[in-house]
């Protein structure tokens, strides 16, 4: 999530945990509601066949030819990049264009301690560079305090998951779902997430090592529990790997560090191939729910919810939280198009977490999170139209049967 310094201190009410009656029961996240057959049915527990690599196979570079052929174009060497020179951020060749984005498997990169280490790219800025009142804004939502998901996650929520990547900085992550492929049906490879998980924006490139994990940390187990955690226990449908990943051109022009002009257009789509196995990431999953591009307004779309695994304090990253509001407007500038914002205590690492609402009975995502203000007192997410739709459709048709 990126954050933004709001205006001036405030007085830090909480709103009381937000009744879930009708409403939970209707955004029900569960591998039984969106239909699959990722579970072990006599267990009722997820199947391992795709589990992370072993540790010993950490380091295990696969680079196909068209992408050695790619890095090559770049001056890249394939065989330093095997050997750690993917860690190379030199400017010159941080991959930057649309059609540049490369993300070779590095088998047991991702181990559950290099997992923990991610951090969130959380930056702030002055309310002169980002003013909330610049366009057409409701008053700002009472907070609401996030509540953590019921575990198992993959019975309770089964398509969200996290997006582990690497920037300059080191090892970063992010939340995702798991989307449907209306090109695909019941074997999508895709998953929905912020722009600026994927993409520096105006300033940079793309990521490197982006995996999604869905149902990461099962069980919501604690950091002293998990001392000893074997990768299962962390990654229980295993490690999937971006192999093609797509944002909006206003996010690579226009996003920056905090967000920016690119926070409206804060979307992106990544096609996914397992680490290990071959079965579809939704069959695997057994879920996957369909994206709304109505770009319903904010009185229109109605009680709305946010899932996500906050990692900035007082949260760790390591457990689901979701926050259920009703959407008000909020607008960076006249000409940037309206975003929607809920009052939600979620901080950053629960950027790029689905938005769901309940569209002709069924749980649909309408929006993700992008930015919130440094007192993480509300969320904010793009609307998502024609040109998201457009991505999206994109994305399905040329990678889809990948």
């Amino acid at each position: 999530m990126r954050s933004i310094r709001t205006s001036a201190p405030r007085r830090r009410g909480r709103r009381g945990v937000v009744a879930a009656t009708g409403l939970v029961a209707a955004l029900a996240l569960t591998a039984t509601a969106c239909g699959g057959s990722g579970e072990d049915k006599a267990s009722g527990k997820p199947d391992a066949t795709t589990s992370q690599a072993a540790d010993s196979d950490a380091g295990k570079v696969r680079i196909p030819s068209d992408i050695a052929d790619k890095l090559e174009e770049h001056g890249i060497d394939v065989d330093k990049w095997k050997e750690g020179g993917w860690k190379d951020w030199d400017k010159d060749k941080w991959l930057s264009e649309a059609k540049d984005f490369v993300n070779p498997v590095i088998e047991g990169l991702w181990k559950p301690d290099r997992m923990k280490s991610a951090k969130e790219a959380d930056k702030t800025i002055s309310t002169k560079d980002a003013s909330a009142d610049q366009g057409v804004s409701d008053p700002e939502p009472a907070p609401v305090t996030a509540v953590a998901e019921k575990t198992p996650y993959h019975e309770n929520a089964a398509p969200v998951g996290k997006v582990f990547f690497d920037s300059p900085e080191g090892p970063s992550v992010c939340s995702g779902t798991v989307i449907k492929d209306v090109n695909h049906p019941g074997k999508s490879n895709l998953v929905w997430t912020a722009g600026h998980c994927v993409h520096a924006g105006g300033n940079g490139g793309w990521y490197r090592n982006l995996v999604f994990v869905p149902a990461y940390n099962d069980l919501g187990k604690s950091e002293a529990d998990l001392t000893n955690a074997n990768p299962t226990e962390i990654a229980p449908y295993g490690n999937w790997w971006a192999d093609w990943a797509s944002t909006s051109n206003g996010w690579i022009q226009g996003g920056s560090e905090t967000g920016g002009a690119g926070a409206a257009y804060d979307y992106a789509v990544l096609h996914v191939k397992p680490e290990q196995g071959t079965k579809s990431l939704e069959e695997t999953v057994g879920a996957a729910l369909d994206v709304d591009f109505s770009a319903p307004s904010a009185a229109e779309a109605g009680k709305t919810g946010a899932w996500g695994y906050p990692a900035a304090p007082p949260y760790n990253g390591l457990q689901m939280f979701k926050c259920l509001d009703t959407p008000g407007r909020f607008s960076l500038s006249p000409s940037l198009p309206t975003m929607y914002r809920i009052g939600c205590t979620m901080t950053g690492g629960s950027s790029g977490g689905g938005w769901f609402r309940v569209l002709n009975g069924k749980t649909v995502l309408v929006s993700n999170t992008s930015i919130g203000p440094t007192d993480n007192t509300w969320l904010a997410g793009p609307q998502l139209g024609r040109d998201a739709e457009a991505l999206y459709q994109n994305m399905s048709k040329s990678y889809g049967g990948q």
